[in-house]
């Protein structure tokens, strides 16, 4: 037996969701007794793969465009979406938020991964998009956040600029669509029990305790996957 458990999270950086289910998920893990052997690995994956970068348009129109809706509609559903963040202690400042595509955040993340930085650097990026208004498709800013890390700045740079981490990122796509994954956040304890969505904290407790007793020995019987607040392709919900 594995010395510890997997958790494995599909998220994207572009997802509101995301951020709010990290912030429950964390707050579910300071609380469990058996914290110190769960090891936790992000997966990519992206809501809207074609988005072009432009740090230009507006993020409501950018979501009312792709929803089909009115740019005070899509502003209605970022104020609940803030609202929501809110109750975490997250403050969204969507209002400065760039219009980004996530690949080459997500081949940061697989970057940082392999220094033992990669949960780290899923929080800097979350705050980069959400909270400070960076552009986190430039490689200035992805940079910038390596050297916050203490990570080699030029080394992620020539890992960018030459995909070294494009086919880990394009494996977690695959393997998400393998699983049947439908929208994010969306954890996965040891390949066996699913969390969609950013759930309350009891059930990021209570799914955690079973698969950590299944995990250890303690044969029980698998859950069927508990659906939350996430963002699929056709948006948040």
């Amino acid at each position: 037996m594995a010395e510890m458990m997997k958790v494995e999270v599909w998220s994207d950086i572009m997802c509101p969701f995301c951020y709010i289910g990290k912030r429950r998920f964390e707050q579910a893990l300071a609380e469990l007794p058996f914290r110190n052997q769960i090891e936790l690995e992000w997966k990519s994956y992206q809501l809207n793969p074609y988005l072009k970068t432009d740090s230009n348009q507006n993020y409501y129109d950018n979501l009312a465009t792709s929803k089909g809706i009115s740019p005070d509609e899509a502003r209605a559903m970022c104020d609940q979406v803030v609202g929501f963040a809110k109750s975490v202690q997250l403050d969204f400042v969507l209002d400065h938020a760039v219009v980004a595509n996530s690949f080459r955040a997500h081949e940061f993340s697989h970057f940082a991964k392999r220094y033992g930085k990669q949960d780290q650097a899923e929080e800097l990026l979350f705050q980069a998009h959400f909270t400070k208004g960076e552009n986190i498709d430039d490689i200035g800013v992805l940079t910038g956040i390596a050297v916050a890390l203490g990570l080699d700045p030029h080394a992620l740079q020539h890992a960018l600029e030459n995909h070294v981490f494009e086919d880990e990122v394009r494996q977690d796509v695959y393997e998400a669509q393998q699983i049947g994954v439908r929208g994010v956040p969306f954890f996965v304890y040891d390949r066996k029990y699913g969390i969609s969505g950013a759930q309350e904290v009891d059930v990021f407790i209570q799914t955690a305790t079973k698969a950590f007793d299944e995990w250890a020995g303690d044969k029980n019987p698998a859950l069927d996957v508990v659906d939350g607040p996430s963002c699929g392709p056709e948006g948040c919900s």
